[in-house]
């Protein structure tokens, strides 16, 4: 199969000729052969009559070194792999899209003035909540009503682009980890949601013309595929997404932010490995194993998180085996997780109160599940019966 960014710099060159570029990428921005997009487009900007004028990046930065959640300052000289070109000789700007502030998200238009086309090509994993998206849409909002031209550099849904799961978004509780109205795992291309993002969203769709957009689509790429089928390098595109499996479970595991329960952040496995030291192992993958949810498994696990939540403590908690993934239904999973351990703890476990990802007023786990309904039901210490039907 052939990514966007191959067919864009193979079959599509003239959307940048004689044009300065702006890139919007991160670390897992390469090609089937392994060469970052920036890269590329520096190598070949000679040859095919463009230049690189500007480097945007998303949460995590350019290199994907930054934490969930931590602050990105804008810079130079970065470099995107150990064999970059970008270097200090090519002096351009590095402009972060995720500072302290929900402005910080967006480009100003002192960072766009010296761009005529905007190429975005980020690897999304599938889920609602995940931010690249959010971030392709607020970028893309700014650059339509500038004049700015916006390439979109699709790639694979690793978690296939068919499966569904969880509700629509409530639109009171839109937020960066929210901002479209779709299931929590949405089974589309970050491609695919540029697109409904440009139809449906009023600022661009009324005041940009249509030759400013476009979504240059994958060659070969099969819906039902999962990452590990499409020949792909896996290239971890935030430091916690270190696999395919842990992009599986991320759609439930991602809720554990929500919560006062580690999502295994600071341990070797992320969203892979949950617990609290609070927690018996043994007893919740009892729990879990009651439920007799389809194609997952549970083995007890005690960890020490090395940073985040309970940094330095001893925890307890479950390890997920994933049987049978094409019967798993992570967001099914992760509400059945967290019903069980406020049953089991309901003294210790607790909803997250503190600001999340700008929004102070709203319940974080409102925000993730896009409904009032879960914390509501577990608070209430409903059956799991009511619960399962909000997946």
């Amino acid at each position: 199969m052939k990514l966007g960014n191959e067919i864009l710099l193979s079959k599509q060159k003239e959307l940048l000729k004689n044009k300065r570029v702006g890139v919007l990428a991160h670390v897992a921005s390469i090609d089937s052969k392994g060469k970052h997009i920036v890269d590329r487009l520096i190598d070949e900007a000679k040859d095919g009559g463009w230049k690189v004028t500007a480097l945007f990046s998303p949460e995590h930065g350019l290199t994907g070194i930054a934490q969930d959640m931590e602050t990105v300052k804008h810079g130079k000289f970065q470099i995107s792999n150990p064999k970059s070109q970008i270097n200090s000789k090519l002096q351009i700007p590095i402009y972060s899209l995720y500072g302290d502030t929900f402005a910080s998200l967006s480009p100003t238009p002192e960072m766009i003035k010296d761009i005529d086309v905007m190429v975005i090509d980020l690897q999304d994993i599938g889920s609602r909540y995940y931010t690249y998206a959010a971030t392709v849409a607020l970028a893309m909002r700014v650059c339509l009503a500038k004049g700015v031209e916006v390439i979109i550099c699709d790639r694979p849904n690793p978690i296939n682009g068919v499966d569904t799961e969880g509700p629509v978004l409530d639109p009171e509780l839109r937020s960066f980890v929210g901002m479209f109205p779709i299931p929590v795992r949405h089974g589309l291309t970050i491609g695919e949601i540029a697109q409904y993002e440009y139809e449906n969203e009023p600022k661009n769709a009324k005041s940009a013309r249509a030759d400013l957009f476009h979504v240059v689509q994958m060659e070969g790429w099969n819906r039902e595929w999962y990452f590990d089928q499409t020949g792909l390098k896996w290239v971890n595109p935030s430091p916690n997404m270190r696999s395919l499996t842990a992009a599986l479970l991320y759609p439930g595991m991602c809720l554990l932010e929500g919560t006062n329960i580690s999502e295994g952040r600071g341990t070797q496995t992320p969203f892979e490995t949950i617990g609290a030291p609070w927690i018996d192992g043994k007893v919740l993958v009892k729990k879990m194993r009651s439920l007799k949810l389809k194609g997952v498994d549970y083995d007890p696990v005690v960890f020490t998180p090395t940073s985040r939540k309970f940094e330095g403590e001893r925890c307890e908690g479950l390890q997920f085996i994933i049987t049978d993934r094409n019967k798993f239904k992570p967001y099914l999973t992760g509400l059945a997780l967290i019903h069980a351990i406020a049953a089991l703890y309901p003294k210790n476990f607790k909803w997250r109160k503190e600001a999340y990802e700008f929004v102070d007023d709203i319940p974080a786990i409102d925000l993730l599940t896009g409904s009032r309904f879960f914390r509501k039901l577990v608070d209430k210490n409903k059956p799991f019966e009511d619960i399962a039907k909000l997946a």
